[in-house]
C-alpha cells in the first residue's frame, strides 16, 4: 500500500486502499498496523486534519477491527 510520509510527533506514514476500505499506519516506533472498515469519507477527514495524532486518538483507535502487519 502506498503511503504518505508525515512529520508527526507519533506518526510516519500513512495510507489507504479504498477497495478493501484499509487504512495502514506506520508509527515512529516502527511498528505498522491496519484498520479495517475503515469509511473512506472518514479517511479524508484523517488526511486533511492538522494533528494527526489526536485525531488517531479520538477517531481510530479502538473503533476498528486492527491488526499489526510491521
Amino acid at each position: 500500500m502506498e503511503r504518505q510520509f508525515i512529520g508527526s510527533s507519533m506518526i510516519k506514514s500513512f495510507g489507504y486502499e479504498p477497495n478493501s476500505s484499509t487504512l495502514e499506519i506506520e508509527f515512529n516506533s516502527g511498528e505498522v498496523w491496519q484498520y479495517f472498515d475503515f469509511p473512506e469519507a472518514l479517511w479524508y477527514e484523517f488526511e486533511s486534519s492538522e494533528s494527526k495524532g489526536k485525531f488517531f486518538h479520538r477517531e481510530i483507535k479502538n473503533q476498528y477491527s486492527e491488526s499489526r502487519v510491521g
